[in-house]
Parts: C-alpha cells; structure tokens; sequence
C-alpha cells in the first residue's frame, strides 16, 4: 500500500495595516494653507516652524517654495507667514503685527480649544496645570496664553512635587498630543492632590491621537512587531510606539522603509504597520511594498474606527479663495 506524502504547510508572513493612520484633519487643513498660499500669493511663502512635524513633508513644501524658518525675526518686514499647525503663543502674534506680516494663521482647532480653555480659567483667577513635554510646539505656544498663572507637568512624578499658592483653586488642561493612558494617571493624581481641581469640559487629546493609539492596542494581540511611520519629533507618532511597547511588543518608529533593520524582523511572521497624525499615506504604501519584497505577503487592513473629521481653512484664506474668479470652460 503507497505511503501518502503530506505537504508541508506553507507559513505566509502577515502585514496587519491598521486604520485609522496617517493625516489627521488639522494635518491636512495645514498643508493645504501651505500649498494653496503658494498657488495663490507664489513663492516665497515663509512658515514660522515646521508646519507639521514630519521631514517629508516638510522637505516637499519646501521644495514648492515656502521657507522655513525658527523665528519671525528671520522673516522679512511685511511679507506673509504661515503660523504652523501646533499654535504660537500671545507674544508671537504681537511681533507679527508689530513686523507688519500678513499672518495666515494655520493653528489645529483643536489645538485653538486648549488656547482658550488657559485663557478661560486664566481669568478666572485659577492656577493652570498644563499636562505636556516641555519644549514641544504646542506647549511653548500654550504656556504663551498665561505664563504667570501656568505649570507644566509632564507625569505622576512632577504632580507629587507640586506646590500651589492655592490649592482650591486649579484647574487642568493637556497636550493634544499626549498618551491616554499617561495622561489619565496624571489627571487622578492631580484629583487626589487637589480635590476641587477644574478640567476641559471635554478631553483635550484630539480624536486621532486617540484613534490611533486604541488602534494599536487592539491590534497588540495579534502581532509580534509593530511600525509607526512618523518622525522623530512627531509627539503622536512616539506615543504610538510607547502604547506598543507597554504591551510587551516591539515597536519601532520610522521615517520611511530605509530605515527598517532587518534584525527586526528576524522570527516575526505577523507586522502590524500604522502611521502617525503628520505621515504621508505614500510612505505607508512604500514600507508595504518593501515588507512584501521580505516575505510578507498577506496584506490584512483593520479598520478600528472611521474618520470623518474635516476643518474650514483659516479666515485670511478662505476669503482670498472665495474672491478668486471661477475659470470658464
């Protein structure tokens, strides 16, 4: 009687794509200020820091002719500027005037609704706890609105050290950009240390940063790498990588596919890739086909949660588009 010959199973390595990823809508509203201000006023465009945190596209828009730069003061008197995406403090908005620019203020609403919740409680004579990472954008741009009655925490440890004038009076507000879970340990800690402390009447993290990081640990489980697309200096992107690893599974946050090491891949059959808040999709779509061309070649995308978030464009803008004449076929 013949001996039957069984196959050996073929392993096919799985690339789980996680949605939401990539632009959020402040994103996007940003870099069409950008692209639209070029097509509408030509180059040079200036750009007071960059307009969103990712070299790509930061490298493409000045390649288009706008110019970036760190400080007003390298901005010609009268010319037009662009205000980034992560907001600018009071003192910033007064030196654009006092240098007679012509502002296009390109500031994430979201971003916007923190500005004023500090100036809210501000006047209200409350001692402001702001939740965030020193030296980041929108943190300096924050701590503008009310320097004299604000403090920066960055974690549990820095409440502990806290030590208020008057303790019945605080309120909180936090960086859009922060980790839920980091976040929530800080905001009970303040709440045990001030009982009667005030906060947003909604959470300050916007929707995408926290899209994406419960994108990330729903997909935890399933994986044994995860990608984040983003830069460096993107705060969203590297609080993806954090949630990851809290979880006990590798993550690594990269530019683009030159930058994957192959030992990371070395015994893993099951990549999830995702994207911070400021990375072009084209990246994402380079990094699978590159993780194709290594074996992984079952694509499997995860929807989470839709996205269907969209901003107007700043004032000064939409009102020079409206005026523009329709072209006639």
């Amino acid at each position: 009687m013949p001996t039957a010959v069984v196959s050996p199973a073929v392993s096919t390595k799985k690339i789980i794509l996680l949605r939401p990823r990539g632009f959020c809508a402040g994103v996007v509203r940003a870099i069409d200020v950008v692209k639209i201000a070029l097509d509408l006023y030509g180059a040079p465009i200036y750009v007071r820091k960059e307009i969103v945190h990712n070299r790509h596209v930061v490298d493409e828009l000045r390649g288009a002719g706008a110019i970036f730069v760190e400080e007003l003061s390298e901005v010609p008197l009268g010319a037009r500027v662009i205000f980034s995406a992560h907001g600018v403090s009071p003192s910033v908005r007064a030196e654009a005037k006092e240098r007679k620019l012509q502002v296009i203020d390109a500031t994430c609403p979201l971003v916007t609704k923190v500005h004023l919740e500090a100036v809210k409680f501000a006047r209200k004579g409350y001692t402001i706890v702001l939740i965030g990472h020193k030296d980041h954008d929108e943190v300096i741009g924050t701590l503008g609105e009310a320097p004299k009655a604000t403090v920066l925490v960055s974690d549990v440890h820095d409440v502990d050290r806290l030590e208020l004038s008057d303790p019945e009076h605080v309120a909180y507000i936090t960086q859009t950009t922060l980790s839920l879970d980091e976040t929530s340990d800080v905001v009970a800690r303040l709440k045990q240390r001030f009982p009667k402390i005030q906060g947003p009447a909604a959470q300050d993290i916007c929707y995408a940063t926290e899209n994406r990081q419960v994108a990330v640990k729903a997909v935890v489980p399933m994986c044994q790498t995860l990608l984040v697309v983003g830069s460096q200096n993107s705060s969203n992107s590297r609080r993806l990588v954090e949630v990851c690893e809290k979880m006990g599974v590798p993550a690594y946050l990269i530019d683009d596919m030159s930058e994957v090491r192959r030992e990371w891949l070395e015994g893993v059959d099951t990549v999830a890739l995702t994207a911070g808040a400021s990375a072009p999709e084209n990246l994402v779509q380079d990094l699978i086909g590159s993780l194709q061309a290594r074996g992984f070649e079952d694509l499997e995308e995860v929807e989470i949660k839709e996205e269907d978030v969209r901003f107007n464009l700043p004032s000064e803008l939409a009102r020079t588009v409206q005026l523009q004449p329709v072209a006639r076929l």
